[in-house]
Parts: structure tokens; C-alpha cells; sequence
């Protein structure tokens, strides 16, 4: 999962705002099912976490409509209620969900796959894997999954981006549901998936599956309908509406002129006032091109009614800053955001030790902040500031930004010094895990991220008249 795909994660999280600076509400860096434990993430992506790991545990659930279609389908359907999934009820109700019934145990660990679903972006495994797999390193109750799709290795594969893993315990042993996002630009109507873990709880074999999976032919509404906000330098297209059996998908494309800026869209009102929601979208192709920095989107929303004659889009943009960068060779500095109304004052930098530790206050923050926002601030001020050696600066992968090991240190302790000037200490451990070989300051680059500062805000609603017939 890039930036992108975590920005818009957390954005579509309802927060309270009384208890959450929503300037914060971003987080930061690049997350992810993949992505090593010791990068933290800021509070405000806190909630999204279980999502983002594919450690989801099913809520038992189910609405009453749920219930009755389940009652026509108590076989396939009865997985679907354990995980609340409500297209693959209506799916199986449509008989539209293929059975499987393959099996196979690898150093004493059953794993029986038994379902599988294509409908519109969005692909459904579900399975059972027996009690055997508590042998493993994990906790009971909880089961974790090693594996790749279509042969690829490790963390480039794109099924792996925004995926989840929905575990249930059962007799004998858990039941789980795999969701992914179709991550490719042409929708393939019918193919095989090969899936391969390669180890479970820690516990290695091979379990190579060979899954069916199809979908009937989405019908498809071309919009082609472009909206500008030339104050944001932004703009939207809404390309086409995919519908399949249970869902819709929507393709639609952004430009924004700065690198890193997100449009998402929070909801969608038909002309009968009909609300539809949009999921996490999926990245088809991006590019920079001379009016600015492309994405194309496919993002699952709410199955599109066939008698409506509008909809009108409520787009939010979530603005990027890049990090700003001062050499330490200066006991006190001024730092300035990019592109917003940010400072940091610097007042000192002071080396105690195996400690450095940073004195500063910060200049255009709003006034009056509650004492939940400032907790906010200071959790995530442990995160925000950055040491690299500034021989190693050009070694941090753009697509994959972190200090190199053995050359960054990305974590500190704070202190809110005092609360009215927005006043902070910064403490730096230089022999911990993460640090610096030969740590001097004058070869130290002190890197702060002022983007969880910038308020995310919605952009004016449009509407889209839609065209009469579908393909």
C-alpha cells in the first residue's frame, strides 16, 4: 500500500473532532500489510490499523435483510453472515458464489479453501484452517497468512495492496475470508488465481492452490464528465460506473498540480436522495504529465440503482507538504512549511550523551486547541522529525521513504514544555535501534514532515447528469 492508498484509508475514517486535531487526520509515510513494525504510524491512523494489517476479527452481526436472505442460503451464505459481508450473502442468494472444495496439509496444518466470489473490483476467498496451526508463534486466536498471488514474491505483489484477512474461531479450528482488490486496469471476466502461503503462525510449508475465479460480464455507463477547481489547482474526472451482480465500481481519474495531493470522494446523492459510499480505491495508473501529477481510480461503491438520472459527487482534498530539511550544524534555526502557514522554531539543539535533544515551538497552529488535540500533537510529533545522514539522503526510496538502516533515526520521545506557546523538547536516543554510525552533528540532517498539519477539507460538491442505457 503506498501513500496514497494509506492517505486515503485513514481519510475515509468518521473521527470525532473534539477528541482529534483534524489536521493530523492524514498520517504519515507509507503503510501497509507489508510493512515492518517499528514504522509507526501517527494516532489518527490508529483506527485504520487492523484494516491496513489484514487483522480484522468479524463482528457477529448481521441485519435483519441479511438474515432473511441468509435463511434461503444457509451453506455458502452462513461464512458471509460470520464476517458481515453482505455481498457475498446477496451473491450466494444469486448463486453467483463458486464452491471449492480443495484441501491440503503441509507439515501437519490443514488449509481448505471453500468459497470464491468476483463481483465488480472486489475478489473473496474464503477457507478453514484447522487447530493444528496454534502450534505456531502466534497467540491463540490469532492466525496470520504468508503468501503471494500469481507466483509473485513477497512484497510486490499487488494483491497483496488493501487487502484483508477476516478470521473467525470455529470448531476445530478458524474459518477465514480473504478480500482483495482487483489490482489490474482490464477486468478479466473469467481466470485462475494460483495462491501460494508459505507459511502460517510462523509455521512454513507450502500450500500451492489453484482458484476459479469468474464473474459475469459488468454492464457499463460512460460518463466522461470533468471537473475543475482552479483555486486548488486540482481536478476530477468521473470516467464510467462499472455495475456487476451486488456492486459497482466507479473509474475516475485526478489531477492535482503538487506531488503527493489526494482527491477522494466521501460520498455519492442520486436524484432520489439515495446515499452511496466508495471504498478504498485502487491505484490503476499514475504518471506526471505537463498539467500535473495523473491517477486513474477504481474504487467499489454502492450498487448503482438503474433508474436514477443523477448523481452528484462530494470530493475531499487532502493537500501533501513536502518535508523541509536543516543541516545541524546550527544550534538554532527556523524551519518553514512549503506550501502553508507552518513554523518551527528551533531554540536549541544539545547533545548530552548518547541523547540529542531538541527544543522548539511551533508558529500558525490554530488557536485554542483543546487538551485532546494537543495529545494528539505530541503523540505524533514522535514520528514527524527525522535524522539522516546527509551522505545517505539520496538512499531513501521515494516509494518507499525511510532512513537507511544504520543511517536514520525516525523516532523520539517528547515533552510538551508548555502548552499556551506551543512549546516541545524532542529527545533522541543515538545508540538505539534505529541510529547513526559515527554520529556527528555537523553530518546530521534534521528532516520534519509539516503534512499532518494541513487540514484534509471538502471541495465543492458536482453533479453528474447520466446517460440513458448502459452498454
Amino acid at each position: 500500500m503506498d501513500n496514497k492508498e494509506l492517505k486515503t484509508a485513514i481519510e475515509k475514517i468518521p473521527v470525532p473532532k473534539e477528541k482529534v486535531f483534524s489536521a493530523i487526520s492524514k498520517g504519515i509515510n507509507k503503510g501497509g500489510n507489508r510493512e515492518k513494525a517499528k514504522k509507526k504510524r501517527v494516532l489518527a491512523g490508529v483506527a485504520t490499523a487492523a484494516a491496513l494489517l489484514g487483522i480484522t476479527v468479524a463482528s457477529g452481526f448481521v441485519n435483519p435483510t441479511m438474515n432473511r436472505v441468509l435463511a434461503k442460503t444457509p451453506l455458502i451464505g452462513g461464512i458471509f453472515q460470520e464476517f458481515n459481508d453482505s455481498t457475498g450473502v446477496e451473491l450466494a442468494n444469486q448463486d453467483a458464489v463458486t464452491e471449492l472444495n480443495q484441501s491440503l496439509t503441509k507439515n501437519g496444518v490443514t488449509v481448505k479453501l471453500t468459497s470464491a466470489y468476483f463481483d465488480g473490483n472486489v475478489v473473496s476467498i474464503t477457507g478453514f484452517v484447522d487447530e493444528n496451526v496454534e502450534k505456531g508463534g502466534n497467540e491463540k486466536g490469532e492466525v496470520s497468512f504468508d503468501m503471494n498471488f500469481e507466483h509473485y514474491k513477497g512484497d510486490h505483489d499487488p494483491w497483496l495492496r488493501g487487502g484483508s484477512n477476516n478470521i473467525k474461531k470455529v470448531k476445530n479450528g478458524y474459518n477465514f475470508q480473504w478480500k482483495m482488490d482487483y489490482p489490474y486496469k482490464s477486468l478479466k471476466e473469467n481466470f485462475t488465481l494460483p495462491i501460494t502461503i508459505h507459511n502460517i503462525n510462523g509455521i512454513k510449508g507450502e500450500w500451492n492452490f489453484e482458484i476459479p475465479i469468474q464473474q459475469e460480464k459488468n454492464r457499463t455507463l460512460v460518463i466522461n464528465h470533468e471537473q475543475g477547481y482552479p483555486k486548488n489547482e486540482v481536478k476530477i474526472r468521473i470516467k464510467e460506473i462499472l455495475t456487476a451482480k451486488a456492486s459497482s465500481s466507479l473509474i475516475y481519474e485526478t489531477v492535482e498540480k503538487y506531488k503527493g495531493d489526494v482527491i477522494n470522494l466521501s460520498k455519492a446523492v442520486d436524484n432520489k436522495g439515495k446515499v452511496y459510499r466508495f471504498e478504498n480505491p485502487t491505484y490503476l495508473e499514475e504518471s506526471k504529465q505537463e498539467d500535473g501529477y495523473h491517477s486513474t481510480v477504481r474504487t467499489e461503491m454502492t450498487k448503482l440503482h438503474s433508474d436514477i438520472t443523477s448523481l452528484t459527487f462530494y470530493p475531499r482534498l487532502s493537500a501533501a507538504d513536502p518535508k523541509v530539511q536543516q543541516l545541524l550544524n546550527s544550534k538554532s534555526f527556523t524551519l518553514k512549511s512549503t506550501r502553508f502557514n507552518f513554523g518551527l522554531q528551533v531554540n536549541d539543539v544539545t547533545q548530552k550523551g548518547e541523547k540529542l535533544v531538541i527544543d522548539y515551538q511551533f508558529t500558525g497552529l490554530p488557536k485554542n486547541l483543546s487538551q485532546g488535540q494537543l495529545e494528539t500533537i505530541n503523540h505524533n510529533l514522535e514520528y514527524l522529525f527525522w535524522l539522516v545522514d546527509k551522505e545517505y539522503l539520496t538512499k531513501i526510496d521515494p516509494e518507499n521513504p525511510w532512513p537507511p538502516k544504520n543511517h536514520g533515526i525516525p523516532f523520539n520521545k517528547v515533552k510538551m514544555v508548555d502548552k499556551a506557546t506551543a512549546h516541545f523538547q524532542s529527545t533522541f536516543d543515538l545508540n538505539g535501534e534505529e541510529k547513526i554510525e559515527n554520529f556527528k552533528l555537523e553530518n546530521t540532517m534534521l528532516l520534519f514532515d509539516f503534512s499532518s498539519f494541513v487540514p484534509s477539507k471538502d471541495i465543492k460538491p458536482f453533479t453528474v447528469v447520466l446517460p440513458v442505457g448502459n452498454e
